[in-house]
C-alpha cells in the first residue's frame, strides 16, 4: 500500500485545527476552523474526493480518529461520509482500548508498535493508506521515510504558530512536485513525492 498524507496547511506550515474552533486548542491555539473561508468543492473538495476514491484504508492518530468518529457516523447518506464510515480504519493509540473502537471497521495499532505495524500495512497489496490530519503521526511517518505521497492544501493565511507535520531532526528530505492546482481563493493543492536517495 502507498501511504498518502493529505493536509490543510497555512503558509507558515501549521496544520492544527483546520475544521472547527474546538477541534484542537493545545498550546492555546485560538484559530480553529481557519480553513473554511478557502474551501471550494471543485479544487479542494475534488482533491479530497480523489484521495478517498483511491484509498483502501484510513490511518489516524488518536485525537483525529476520535474527532472523526464523533462526526462522520452522523453524516450517513452523504457519499463522502458513507465512504469514510465503510472503509477500513486504523488508529494508532496506547490509550484507546478495543471497547472504545465504536466507529465501524476500526482496528487499533498500539502506539508502541506503530512504526512496525504501519510498515507491515505498507507491505500489503492494495491501494492507498490515507492519512488526514494526525500531525504527530504524520511527523513520525515522514521521519521514518514511510510517506509515499504528500498532498498539501496550502492556504493563504499565516497563523503565527501551531502544530506542524514536519520533523525537526535536521535531516534533509527532497521531494518532487508532481501536480499542482489553484482555486479562486488562492489555495494551492500541491502533490509531492519523495525523491529516492542514491
Amino acid at each position: 500500500m502507498r501511504i498518502v498524507i493529505i493536509e490543510f496547511m497555512s503558509l507558515d506550515g501549521v496544520v492544527q485545527a483546520p475544521g472547527s474552533p474546538d477541534e484542537d486548542t493545545d498550546g492555546g491555539f485560538a484559530h480553529g476552523g481557519w480553513s473554511h473561508p478557502f474551501f471550494d468543492p471543485e479544487v479542494v473538495g475534488g482533491a479530497y474526493d480523489e484521495a478517498m476514491t483511491k484509498a483502501e484504508a484510513l490511518l489516524f492518530g488518536r485525537r483525529t480518529w476520535q474527532a472523526s468518529a464523533g462526526a462522520w457516523p452522523e453524516q450517513a447518506g452523504d457519499p463522502f461520509a458513507d465512504r469514510m464510515n465503510a472503509i477500513p480504519k486504523y488508529v494508532v493509540s496506547d490509550t484507546l482500548g478495543d471497547d472504545d473502537l465504536t466507529w465501524e471497521n476500526t482496528i487499533r495499532i498500539p502506539g508502541h508498535e506503530a512504526v512496525a505495524g504501519i510498515r507491515k500495512l505498507r507491505e500489503t497489496g492494495g491501494g492507498d493508506l490515507l492519512v488526514m490530519g494526525s500531525p504527530t503521526l504524520v511527523r513520525t511517518l515522514l521521519r521514518e521515510g514511510l510517506v509515499d505521497e504528500l498532498r498539501l492544501m496550502i492556504e493563504p493565511v499565516i497563523l503565527g504558530g501551531g502544530k506542524t507535520i514536519f520533523p525537526d531532526d535536521g535531516t534533509l528530505r527532497t521531494l518532487q512536485l508532481v501536480s499542482t492546482a489553484t482555486n479562486g481563493a488562492g489555495v494551492h493543492v500541491c502533490t509531492y513525492r519523495p525523491i529516492a536517495e542514491g
